[in-house]
């Protein structure tokens, strides 16, 4: 029988040069899933950890917003995608659409961070994912435009990035020209990207 690719043995493709938390490193971006819905339990609690990200200000300038195959929102979702995305993508159970607000009003300023902090709530839902045995995987192949526009998303939020959640498949289930990226990959070492002191080239 086919490994779905949450079987895959992650530690064949990523070692940590340091000691972290195992979660980090299982967490990956398979495309391959089964079409299955998710619970609404599921969901919230998905979002739940999202939630609980940091954020300057305690501002929580990210929205999630959602589509859950079969219903009346999927379709518009759905063909905001690129091509590439929505060959593998029509198996998910839920389509996310997560935009963030560029204005702080604690302060009365642009939120320049606001990115930065929708980042870490991405972070927490990819890795509460994870842990359920559930596939997320974030894209960025989507036309943002359409998006701000079919959405009514208002013009002091920006549209980030796209997300994929649903239950693991097999990698049979995806397009033949990705099943040879269908496993973890590795990251750059520290020494390339953290430098004490001033910038340098990496």
């Amino acid at each position: 029988m086919t490994k779905k690719t949450t079987e895959i043995d992650v530690g064949t493709f990523r070692t940590a040069d340091w000691p972290i938390e195992s979660m980090i490193l299982k967490r990956w971006s398979p495309r391959a899933m089964s079409g299955e819905s998710i619970t609404d339990t599921e969901l919230m609690t998905m979002l739940e950890a999202a939630r609980w990200a940091p954020s300057s200000y305690n501002s929580q300038p990210w929205r999630f917003l959602y589509a859950r195959r079969g219903t009346t929102h999927w379709d518009t979702f759905f063909n905001l995608l690129g091509e590439g995305n929505k060959a593998w993508c029509k198996h998910a159970a839920v389509l996310f659409v997560i935009v963030t607000r560029n204005f702080l009003d604690a302060i009365k300023q642009p939120a320049v961070a606001h990115m930065f902090d929708a980042g870490a709530a991405w972070g927490n839902l990819a890795l509460q994912g994870t842990k359920m045995g559930l596939v997320v995987h974030g894209m960025q192949g989507f036309d943002y435009a359409r998006a701000k526009s079919a959405l009514g998303v208002p013009d002091d939020f920006n549209v980030c990035a796209m997300v994929a959640v649903g239950r693991p498949g097999t990698i049979e289930q995806i397009p033949e020209g990705a099943r040879e990226r269908e496993k973890p990959n590795s990251r750059n070492p520290i020494a390339a990207w953290a430098f004490e002191g001033r910038f340098r080239a990496g």
